[in-house]
């Protein structure tokens, strides 16, 4: 491995400047994102109230990769903080195989995240949950006034479209503020939380992108070849992000994993190496939290103290765990937005370890930005 570096100055020679730059401001980014909800408040909520008193009214999370994982993280948290039913699934499996996504045709809210709006499969989606369903609204989420996805649904009758700030709409190959601004939004918006919520997120943030960055990235100066995510309840949706953001920005250099901490010893405990960095992201909750720490301690049995980096928000025995400040009281969806920018930082401190370009880890164009080479097949419904 070259000598890790995640210097502002050296980025742009390094192929990293947007992402350092996209990671870097993600607490400003919330601000503004809390002054802009709160100034759409009232349109958002002319909009969200009839159709949320809906009897029997079904809401769907959705989006595709990143985004996806943005809708996994809020629906369990959702549908416990407001005792109703939300449900996530990928834009990619309502795509290829829309008769078991909507297999009830009940009224369905469909909440579409989506960084650009551009992938074929975010308006593909839409379409056909009005082909499928009998009463389907849209709410869009996205960071792109230009993409397909704003576009189709800005003067839509039955959709009302959130246009995420402009800086949320990252340049770089890895979704990072777009995902975030989404994933809070989305929170926001149906939680009734308020600005005070996204302060707290984005203190936390800054706490770490200003004075744990480099202990972070200092992480990606050992030879691991494989990196473990593991959570529970909205932090299992995040260790799928934070692996899949590690497995984007060292294009495949550095393998990653992630499973939930019950669900990691029916098997994919395997994966267990000498060369096996573990993150848990421990729950707030003091239920859930006993599940995270039992993991935690056999892993650290299995690999080691040094090779377990603990992420939470709450007080845990261990001096070198990771303290997101002051979201104790939060629930852990609202706290995931804070526990994703240290992966971040770790995903782009291993890619520049290993030699990638993390603006663009594939430059040849294997994998793409948004996808492509999707063909969107004729569907019939059968009602």
């Amino acid at each position: 491995m070259t000598e890790t570096t995640t210097s502002i100055s050296d980025a742009a020679t390094r192929g990293a400047a947007a992402t350092i730059a996209e990671i870097s401001r993600q607490p400003a980014v919330w601000r503004e994102l809390a002054d802009l909800l709160a100034a759409q408040g009232p349109d958002v909520d002319a909009f969200l109230s009839p159709v949320l008193a809906t009897p029997g009214l079904r809401v769907v999370l959705t989006g595709a990769g990143t985004s996806a994982f943005a809708g996994g993280v809020a629906a369990p948290a959702l549908s416990r903080l407001l005792h109703r039913r939300f449900d996530a699934v990928a834009t990619t499996d309502i795509v290829a195989d829309p008769s078991a996504a909507f297999a009830e045709d009940v009224p369905t809210l469909l909440v579409s995240l989506a960084r650009s709006g551009n992938s074929p499969e975010s308006l593909a989606a839409t379409r056909l949950a009005d082909e499928v369903l009998s009463n389907v609204h849209h709410l869009v989420i996205t960071c792109d006034r230009t993409g397909a996805l704003h576009r189709a649904h800005e003067a839509a009758a039955r959709s009302h479209v959130v246009l995420m700030p402009e800086q949320a709409n990252d340049t770089g190959f890895a979704m990072t503020s777009s995902f975030t601004s989404m994933l809070l939004t989305v929170l926001t918006l149906f939680s009734r939380s308020g600005r005070s919520a996204i302060h707290s997120v984005a203190a936390a943030a800054q706490h770490v992108i200003a004075d744990r960055w480099q202990d972070i990235a200092s992480i990606a100066s050992h030879p691991y070849t494989r990196v473990v995510y593991l959570g529970s309840g909205a932090f299992s949706a995040l260790a799928q992000e934070a692996a899949l953001k590690l497995l984007e920005l060292t294009a495949g250099r550095v393998v990653s994993f992630h499973d939930s901490a019950l669900g990691f010893r029916h098997g994919p405990k395997a994966v267990l190496t000498d060369d096996t960095l573990a993150v848990a992201f421990v729950s707030a909750d003091d239920y859930t939290r006993r599940y995270d720490l039992d993991i935690v301690r056999e892993l650290r049995g299995a690999l080691g103290n040094d090779q377990v980096l603990v992420i939470t928000t709450g007080d845990v025995d261990d001096p070198n765990a990771l303290h997101l400040q002051g979201l104790g009281d939060l629930d852990d969806a609202f706290a995931a937005v804070a526990a994703v920018v240290p992966a971040q930082i770790l995903a782009l401190s291993f890619a520049l370890a290993v030699g990638t370009t993390p603006d663009n880890p594939f430059p040849k164009g294997d994998v793409n930005r948004v996808v492509q080479g999707v063909e969107i097949h004729p569907f019939v419904p059968q009602r």
